[in-house]
Parts: C-alpha cells; structure tokens; sequence
C-alpha cells in the first residue's frame, strides 16, 4: 500500500515536539531572542506574503543542506543553531513535522514544530508580517488562508 504525505507527517508526529501558538508567544516573551531560531520552511513566495516577524526562510526543499557547512546552500546562523531552541513553522503544521524531525537526526537539539502552523498563528491574533515588514490585516490573513483548492487540485471523484 503505498503512502500518502499524510501518512507521512502521521508516523512522525510522535518522535517531534509540537508548540501551539500560545505556547510560542509564551516562549517569545521568555526567551532572549539569541536563544531562539524561528526557522520558516515554506517556499520564498509564500514567505514574502506572510511571515513571523524575525523569521529564517530555509525552504524544505534544502533544508539539509542549509544545516552544514561545505555547501552552496549553507546558512550558518543555522548551522550553529544547534543548542537553540529551534521552532519549525510552515502554513499548517505538516511540512515542519518532517523538518522537525530532520533537524532532530541531524543533532539540533531542542527543536519544536508549530503545531497548526501559521494558520493558527493568525487564528490565535498573533501578528504577521509581508516581506517589507507591514502588518497583515486580519482580513488578508483570512483570504489567505482560507482560499479553497481548485478543482485540479481535489482528489479525483471515483465514477
């Protein structure tokens, strides 16, 4: 049988830490910002639309990469990171599971998922930011997250 990306972020849930929204305003009020890394996986148009203040964009997609030196890719604020509190975030919560849990193989040591992503960030009136630093309206975030799937992108119906 095979797997779907569900199943996927399913099986990992359990080996990766999850913060709700409130759990990471908690911990933004707490700890000082150099014991903490926001890292963002989305893709670098998504993270120009909407982002977490003070958050890294490290797409998924090199993520790995970006974790250690010697390549192309490396970040090494993020490379040194690995005594930090990392939290993970995506839009919904399922991309950062699986980098979440990359992070923990690779040796990071205290690392968190965004559980809900940032759609409950916005659900939870924390505020966001576009790629020049405005504040996102509660109206805009609502559109964006709330824009339904077109048609191509539904599961065929079974005739």
């Amino acid at each position: 049988m095979k797997k779907t990306y569900k199943d996927f972020v399913k099986d990992l849930i359990p080996q990766v830490k999850e913060l709700f929204p409130w759990d990471l305003g908690e911990m933004l009020g707490r700890l000082d910002k150099k014991e903490i890394l926001l890292l963002d996986i989305r893709e670098p148009y998504e993270f120009d639309s909407m982002k977490v203040e003070g958050s890294l964009n490290v797409p998924r997609g090199i993520l790995e990469a970006a974790c250690d030196y010697d390549y192309e890719e490396t970040l090494p604020e993020l490379v040194e990171a690995r005594q930090k509190t990392v939290v993970v975030i995506c839009r919904s919560g399922n991309r950062s599971v699986l980098a979440a849990h990359t992070l923990s193989q690779m040796g990071f040591e205290k690392v968190y998922s965004l559980k809900t992503g940032l759609r409950g960030w916005h659900e939870s009136d924390e505020p966001l930011t576009d790629a020049a630093g405005n504040l996102i309206s509660a109206d805009n975030g609502d559109m964006y997250f709330n824009k339904p799937l077109s048609p191509e992108k539904r599961t065929p119906k079974q005739g």
